[in-house]
C-alpha cells in the first residue's frame, strides 16, 4: 500500500463502537483521497435530504495520498458533511498537523455516525482506539479543551476539537486543530456538537510509504525549488502573510467594503494591511506540517483595550472585520479573530454578518433594543463584543449565530445578505473580478474563494494576466482552476503550492508517490470528477440553476468608483458558457454523456 494507508476507521457514537475497514481502493483510484473520497463515501451512505444536525447525518475526517508525506506543503485533511448554514455538500479544508498524525497512525480517515448520548472524545494511538468521556469539558474553549486532552492521552497527540461555538450549533462553527487551523467554513463544528462529539486525539508512529522513493524525492525537491524561486511563496507569504492582499485588492478597486455597499475601496486599507500587521503586531511567522512558506502569523497585541496574543488575522478574516465593516482598529480586528479561534467561529461568515447586521441597524431595520446597544459601520469595539456573544450564542449573537442570510431574510431583506447558497462571500468583489463573480456563483459549497481562485490570473498574473474586468473565456478559465483545486485538495497539499506548481509538478509527485503510470490529463479528471460528484450532491439535495446566482447588489448595483466605476457582474453570459464547458445542459445539471465519461454513476 503507498500513498494510502489502506485503512478507514468507522466510530458509531450511538452505540460506542469503533471498528476498522479496508478503505475502497477503487474509490481510491477514482477520487484520490481527502475530500474526494470522504465525498464518495457519504454520497454512498448518506440521503441527500438529511437534516444535517441530526443523528443520521454523518461526518467523515480524510487524508490524502500525499498527506504527512515530503511533498511540499503536505499538511492538509478535509473534513465532509451535509453543511448546516447552506444544506449543500460541506467539505472543509485544514492544515497543522492533526491530518499528518492521523496518517502515521495508520488510518486514511475516519467515519463518525450516529449520536452519542453524553459528551466523548476519541483517542487514536496507532492501533489502539477508545471513545473517552467528554462531559468534563463540555463548554471549554478551543484552547482549554486542548491542553486538558493533551494532558489526558499524549503530550505528543495532535487535537481537532469543537469551542462552545460548535456545542451550541452555531451554523459557522469550525472545527479546529492544533488550536489555530480550522476547517473553517459552512458549520460542521456544529455537526460535530451535535454528535457530542467534543475532539478527536491521535498519535502515530509509523510513517507513510511510497511507491518509487528516489522519483519521489525528485518531484518533491523540484517543487519545493519552484517555491523557494516564486515571489508569492518565498517573499509575499512569508514576510506578510495572506493580509498582503489588502492593499493589492484594493488598489485593483475590488475589496469590498460596507457590506459590499461602498464598493471595492476602503479609505483605511493601510491601517488593517499585511504590511501593517507586520511592522506593528508581528511575533513571527509559522507553518504547517512539511511547510516551506510559513503564511501563518503568530501576534501579540501589547497594550490598550484590545490586549490580547494569537494567530492571525489572515487576509479574509482581516477583510471581513475590517473594510466589510467599515472598521479601522487593526487591534481590535486581530482580538475578534482570536476569540474566533479560542471559540470555534468562522470569521468570514461571523465579520459578514456583523457587517449585514450594521446596514440593518443604519437604515433602521434593526433596533438599538434588539441588538442591545446602536450598531454603525466602523464600530470597532462591537465586532469583538458581537463575535464573543455569537460564539456563546448570548442575547443578539443568538440571531448571529444563524449567518447573515438568516438574519436578513428574519426582518425581510434577504438581498442584504452578501451571500450564495446562504453562505457568505469573501473579501473580493466581483464586480471588480468578473471571473470570482462567476466562482461565486458556481461554489459547490456556497460563497467561496477557494474552489477556483480566479484572483490568481486577474489580480496577481499567475500563471498569466487576465484582464479582470471582461468576461471573456473566465468559464474555461474557471472550470480548470476548479477541477485542478479537487485535485490539490484531494491529494492532501495546500492550495497556495499553486501560486508556484501547476499540474505537471502535483502529477509527478502522486504517481510516484502511488506508483501510477497515467497522464497529467487523467488525473486532472479526477479533479472533474469530483467536481461533478458534488455537483449531483446539490442537486438531489433540491439545489438548481436558480440557486447559481449572486446577490442583487453585485448584479443590478454598478460599483461606484475605482477601475470598475460602472461594472456590475456580468453573470448570465458567463454562466451559459460555463454549463457548456462544463458538460452540462442548460439548467446546469450533468448530462448523461458526462456522468458517463466520468464514471459516475
Amino acid at each position: 500500500m503507498f500513498g494510502w494507508t489502506g485503512n478507514i476507521l468507522r466510530v458509531d457514537l450511538s452505540n460506542g463502537t469503533v471498528k476498522k475497514e479496508p478503505l475502497n481502493l477503487q474509490d481510491a483510484k477514482m477520487y484520490l483521497g481527502a475530500r474526494g473520497v470522504a465525498t464518495k463515501i457519504y454520497m454512498n451512505e448518506v440521503d441527500p435530504n438529511v437534516d444535517p444536525l441530526s443523528a443520521e447525518n454523518k461526518l467523515i475526517f480524510m487524508t490524502g495520498p500525499l498527506t504527512g508525506t515530503f511533498a511540499a506543503s503536505s499538511g492538509r485533511y478535509e473534513v465532509v458533511t451535509k453543511a448546516p448554514l447552506t444544506g449543500t455538500i460541506g467539505a472543509s479544508n485544514s492544515g497543522g498537523h492533526f491530518g499528518p498524525e492521523l496518517k502515521f497512525a495508520g488510518f486514511d480517515g475516519i467515519i463518525f455516525e450516529g449520536k452519542s448520548e453524553i459528551p466523548v472524545y476519541l483517542y487514536i494511538n496507532d492501533d489502539k482506539v477508545e471513545l473517552k468521556s467528554a462531559e468534563h469539558l463540555w463548554g471549554n474553549n478551543v484552547f482549554e479543551t486542548t491542553d486538558e486532552v493533551l494532558k489526558e492521552t499524549s503530550m505528543d497527540a495532535r487535537v481537532a476539537c469543537i469551542g462552545p461555538a460548535g456545542e451550541k450549533g452555531v451554523l459557522f462553527a469550525t472545527v479546529m486543530n492544533d488550536k489555530h487551523r480550522a476547517a473553517g467554513r459552512s458549520g460542521l463544528g456544529a455537526v460535530m456538537g451535535s454528535k457530542k462529539l467534543k475532539a478527536i486525539a491521535v498519535t502515530g508512529s509509523n510513517s507513510v510509504k511510497v511507491a518509487k522513493p528516489k522519483e519521489f524525492l525528485e518531484s518533491c525537491i523540484d517543487a519545493r525549488n519552484k517555491l523557494k524561486a516564486h515571489p508569492v511563496t518565498s517573499t509575499g507569504l512569508p514576510t506578510y502573510g495572506t493580509q498582503i492582499l489588502i492593499n493589492i485588492l484594493n488598489e485593483s478597486g475590488a475589496l469590498p467594503t460596507r457590506n459590499w455597499r461602498d464598493g471595492g475601496y476602503f479609505e483605511h486599507a493601510e491601517e488593517t494591511s499585511g504590511e501593517t500587521l507586520t511592522e506593528k503586531y508581528l511575533v513571527r511567522n509559522k507553518g504547517c506540517f512539511g511547510c516551506s512558506i510559513g503564511c501563518g502569523r503568530v501576534t501579540r497585541i501589547p497594550e490598550g483595550k484590545f490586549k490580547s496574543f494569537g494567530e492571525g488575522p489572515e487576509y479574509e478574516s482581516g477583510w471581513s472585520y475590517g473594510a466589510n465593516c467599515g472598521v479601522r482598529d487593526l487591534a481590535a480586528i486581530s482580538k475578534a479573530n482570536f476569540i474566533c479561534n479560542e471559540l470555534g467561529v468562522d470569521p468570514i461568515t461571523m465579520g459578514c454578518t456583523i457587517a449585514c447586521a450594521m446596514e440593518l441597524s443604519e437604515r433602521g431595520i434593526l433596533s438599538k433594543d434588539e441588538i442591545g446597544r446602536t450598531l454603525k459601520f466602523g464600530d470597532a469595539e462591537a465586532i469583538v463584543e458581537l463575535t464573543e456573544m455569537t460564539g456563546k450564542r448570548e442575547g443578539f449573537g443568538d440571531k448571529l449565530a444563524q449567518g447573515s442570510y438568516r438574519l436578513a431574510a428574519s426582518f425581510g431583506y434577504p438581498e442584504l445578505s452578501m451571500s450564495v447558497k446562504r453562505q457568505e462571500m469573501p473579501a473580493y468583489d466581483g464586480r471588480g473580478v468578473q471571473g470570482m463573480g462567476l466562482a461565486y456563483a458556481t461554489s459547490n459549497r456556497g460563497g467561496c474563494h477557494v474552489r477556483g481562485y480566479l484572483t490568481s490570473p486577474e489580480i496577481l498574473g499567475v500563471p498569466q494576466k487576465l484582464d479582470p474586468l471582461v468576461t471573456t473565456d473566465k468559464a474555461q478559465w474557471l472550470k480548470i482552476f476548479q477541477d485542478l483545486t479537487a485535485v490539490v485538495d484531494s491529494a492532501g497539499v495546500c492550495l497556495f503550492t499553486t501560486f508556484a506548481l501547476g499540474l505537471p509538478e502535483y502529477s509527478a509527485m502522486l504517481r510516484s508517490a502511488l506508483g501510477w503510470d497515467i497522464p497529467d490529463e487523467e488525473i486532472l479528471k479526477i479533479g472533474e470528477r469530483i467536481w461533478n460528484l458534488e455537483r449531483l450532491f446539490n442537486i438531489d439535495a433540491g439545489f438548481s440553476k436558480a440557486d447559481d446566482t449572486l446577490p442583487p447588489r453585485l448584479l443590478e448595483e454598478p460599483m461606484p468608483s475605482g477601475p470598475a466605476k460602472g461594472k456590475v457582474v456580468e453573470l448570465q453570459e458567463m454562466l451559459i458558457e460555463y454549463y457548456q464547458v462544463r458538460g452540462w445542459d442548460e439548467n446546469g445539471i450533468p448530462t448523461d454523456e458526462k456522468i458517463e465519461e466520468l464514471s459516475l454513476r
